[in-house]
């Protein structure tokens, strides 16, 4: 199922959508106007703010990192902001390659991309169950977003969808909505190659896929990495897909 694109009239809404309508492996469908994926929510405009008033979201996780909510803060009456902080690492990772004196490929771009998303896995589990647990003593409509909404945001949607129960080719046709949804701000992107540039501020099967590979492999599975890294119980999960799936 492919989620349609907002309204033109919220022109400044970037990479944003409902997670609800996909269908579970139980038969269930994910509740509709519950959680919203975005990208960040400054600078919106009039239209856009009376879009998100008619959603009556409660609040918003907010994944950037420090810096990038002090460069763009944003305030929306009657929703309360909450910082999950993931500090950002492409960059970085990009640079220390850069260092030696080398133009990485786009080969190498796409593999640092996939380290990163390694890196959700691996050590940001805590983060997400923050995110989960929100999700379930919060039982209201929320959003959810990085700077871009593509990769920390991508993540934690597919980790929620698959919770749900929704099959990973459908969680994958999700997160690559983005290379549609998501308005590029050359502002935001910094300096660098294009063909760096194009990988970074994209989203590709391999990255996601990347993240899927480590939960498999380290963890044996989603159970494995729920139950161990991320540190959730199993009623906790029954009571997520209870709040999140209707039948």
């Amino acid at each position: 199922m492919k989620v349609g694109k907002v309204s033109a009239n919220v022109s400044k809404l970037s990479n944003f959508r409902d997670l609800g309508g996909y269908s579970a492996s139980d038969g269930g469908r994910v509740r509709r106007g519950r959680v919203f994926r975005s990208a960040h929510l400054a600078g919106l405009t009039q239209d856009d703010l009376v879009h998100l008033r008619l959603l009556t979201l409660t609040h918003s996780i907010d994944f950037r990192g420090v810096a990038e909510r002090t460069a763009l803060p944003y305030q929306i009456l009657g929703v309360e902001n909450l910082a999950f902080s993931i500090e950002p690492t492409v960059v970085r990772r990009l640079r220390a390659r850069m260092a030696l004196g080398k133009i990485l490929s786009t080969e190498e771009t796409v593999e640092v991309m996939c380290e990163t998303y390694r890196a959700f896995v691996h050590e940001h589990g805590p983060t997400f169950a923050r995110f989960l647990r929100h999700l379930l003593l919060h039982p209201t409509p929320v959003v959810f977003h990085c700077t871009a909404g593509k990769d920390r945001t991508g993540f934690a949607a597919a980790l929620l969808l698959s919770i749900l129960g929704v099959d990973r080719g459908t969680i994958m046709q999700d997160y690559l909505l983005t290379n549609e949804l998501y308005h590029r701000v050359p502002s935001l992107e910094g300096s660098g190659p294009a063909h760096i540039m194009d990988v970074v501020w994209r989203v590709q099967p391999e990255f996601l896929q990347a993240s899927f590979d480590v939960i498999d492999r380290d963890y044996g599975g989603l159970s494995g990495y729920l139950s161990g890294s991320v540190g959730l119980q199993s009623n906790e999960l029954q009571q997520l897909r209870l709040d999140l799936l209707d039948y």
